[in-house]
C-alpha cells in the first residue's frame, strides 16, 4: 500500500479531470478564459474545505506554464514573504508575466503580513492567488482586497461526489486492486458533507479497515468512522457538523446544548471570530425583532472577541450563546427582507416612486410635480400620517408579519393595525 493519501493520489492535473465549480471552469467560465489570453488577475478563491481551491490555482499555475511560489499563512512570516517575493523578482525577466505567489488560509495573515503583499502586487512583481474558508471581506485588509477578484467556491453537490467516488474506483491502481462494492452511498456523501478531501479519507478508512472483500453500505460507514473517530475529525477543517449542532441548538432555545457544541468547537481549535460571527448572524436571523438587544450584545461579543482572543474569548462567547439560546425567538425581519427581495428579482418592470416621495432639488423637478403631496409626519399628531409609499401598483402590498407570540412584535402588531387600520390586514 501506497503511503500518499487518496485524495493527493487523485488531484486533478487540468481543468477536464476537476470536479464541480462549473460557474467557474465549464465551458464558458472564467478560468477557461484565463487558458485562452493569459492574462490572470490576483485573485482569492473562497469555499469550504475539500472544494478544490489549492488544486485550482496548481492548475492555473501549470497551464501557463509559469512559476508557482507558496507560502501557508500558518507558518510564514512578514520574513518569508519578503523573501519568496525578492525570488520573484530575481526569477522574472522583462517580458515574462508575472509569476504566481499561493498564499493558502490567506485570511490567517495577520495585517503587517498583508501590507507587505501589496507593493509586490501593486507592481505586478507576482500574481497573488489566495485561498481561503473564511469571508474575505472580514480578513483580508481592503488595500489588498480592492486589487483581487473574488471567485466564490460551493460545497460539492452529491452528483460530484458520485463522479469522484466513481473515478476514484475507476482509475486509482490501489484500489483497482482491492474488490470494493459500493451498495449505498447516503452516509458516506453525508458525512463527506460536499468535501471531496473528506470524501476520499473516509474512502481511504473504509478500505482499510479490512483485508478482504469491501462492501460498502450506510451502516459499514458509520461503523468505521465511529471507530476512527479521531483520525476523520482530523480532516474537518471546521467542523460543519458541530457547526450546524450549535446553530440549531442556539435557534431551538436549548443553551445546555448549545454550550456544549461551543465547548466542541474551541477544544477542536475553531477560530473563535468564526463563532463571534455566526452569533452575529443568528441574533440578527432568529432573534429579531423579538429581542433587538441580542444583535447588540452580539456584536459586543465580536468586538470583544477580536480584541481579547484566547483562551479569555471563551468567556463573552458562553455568555451571548446563553443569551442568545434563552432569547425570544422571531425570524419576521428576515422572512420579510426575502419575501422583498423575491419580488424585487423576478419583477420585470421598473415601478416609478411615487412623485410625493421624489426631492425636488431643481425648478425643473418642482414644475414636473415632484414632493407634491408630501406629508412631513412629524408636523402631524403622533408623528404620523397617512401616505402611500409604496409605488402605486404595489399599494397594501404586505413583506413584514409581525410573531406576535412574542411580547415585542406584538406590540409592533398592534401599532402597525393602529396606525395603518385596515390597510394591512
Amino acid at each position: 500500500m501506497s503511503n500518499t493519501p487518496l485524495a493527493e493520489r487523485l488531484r486533478p492535473k487540468n481543468l477536464d479531470e476537476y470536479i464541480g465549480q462549473e460557474h467557474l471552469v465549464g465551458p464558458k467560465g472564467v478560468f477557461r478564459k484565463f487558458f485562452e489570453t493569459g492574462n490572470v488577475p490576483s485573485f482569492i478563491l473562497w469555499g469550504p474545505p475539500g472544494v478544490g481551491k489549492t488544486t485550482l490555482a496548481k492548475i492555473v499555475a501549470s497551464q501557463l506554464e509559469r512559476p508557482f511560489f507558496t507560502l501557508s499563512a500558518v507558518t510564514s512570516g512578514v520574513k518569508e514573504v519578503r523573501e519568496v517575493i525578492e525570488s520573484a523578482r530575481k526569477q522574472r525577466f522583462f517580458d515574462q508575466r508575472p509569476p504566481f505567489l499561493f498564499i493558502d488560509e490567506i485570511h490567517r495573515f495577520n495585517k503587517s503580513q498583508q501590507d507587505s503583499l501589496l507593493g509586490a502586487v501593486e507592481q505586478g512583481i507576482v500574481t497573488l492567488i489566495g485561498a481561503t474558508t473564511e469571508n474575505p471581506s472580514f480578513e483580508v485588509i481592503s488595500p489588498l482586497l480592492s486589487r483581487c477578484q473574488v471567485y466564490i467556491l460551493r460545497a460539492l453537490e452529491d452528483k460530484d461526489l458520485q463522479t469522484l467516488l466513481d473515478r476514484a474506483l475507476r482509475t486509482d491502481l490501489e484500489l483497482r486492486e482491492r474488490e470494493i462494492e459500493v451498495r449505498e452511498t447516503g452516509a458516506l456523501f453525508r458525512f463527506a458533507g460536499g468535501d471531496a478531501r473528506k470524501l476520499l479519507n473516509i474512502l481511504d478508512i473504509l478500505v482499510g479497515a479490512t483485508d478482504g472483500k469491501v462492501t460498502i453500505t450506510d451502516r459499514y460507514v458509520q461503523e468505521c468512522l465511529q471507530e476512527n473517530i479521531a483520525l476523520y475529525d482530523k480532516n474537518g477543517e471546521q467542523h460543519y457538523d458541530v457547526i450546524s449542532a450549535f446553530i440549531k441548538s442556539v435557534r431551538g432555545s436549548d443553551p445546555n446544548a448549545a454550550v456544549y457544541y461551543l465547548a466542541r468547537m474551541l477544544a477542536g481549535g475553531e477560530e473563535p471570530r468564526f463563532i463571534a460571527r455566526r452569533l452575529v448572524i443568528l441574533a440578527a436571523e432568529d432573534i429579531g425583532l423579538a429581542n433587538p438587544n441580542a444583535l447588540l450584545l452580539a456584536n459586543a461579543c465580536f468586538d470583544t472577541v477580536h480584541k481579547i482572543g484566547m483562551p479569555e474569548a471563551r468567556i463573552p462567547l458562553a455568555e451571548a450563546t446563553i443569551y442568545l439560546a434563552t432569547s425570544p425567538k422571531s425570524n419576521s425581519a428576515y422572512m420579510a427582507i426575502g419575501k422583498a427581495l423575491s419580488l424585487v428579482e423576478r419583477d420585470t418592470t421598473n415601478r416609478p416612486v411615487p412623485l410625493h416621495l421624489r426631492n425636488a432639488p431643481t425648478k425643473l423637478m418642482k414644475q414636473a410635480g415632484y414632493s407634491d403631496g408630501y406629508k412631513y409626519a412629524h408636523d402631524y399628531e403622533g408623528h404620523f400620517a397617512e401616505l402611500e409609499f409604496l409605488p402605486e401598483s404595489l399599494a397594501g402590498t404586505k413583506f413584514y408579519e409581525p410573531d406576535t407570540q412574542n411580547a415585542a412584535e406584538a406590540k409592533i402588531a398592534e401599532r402597525i393595525a393602529r396606525l395603518w387600520k385596515d390597510k394591512y390586514k
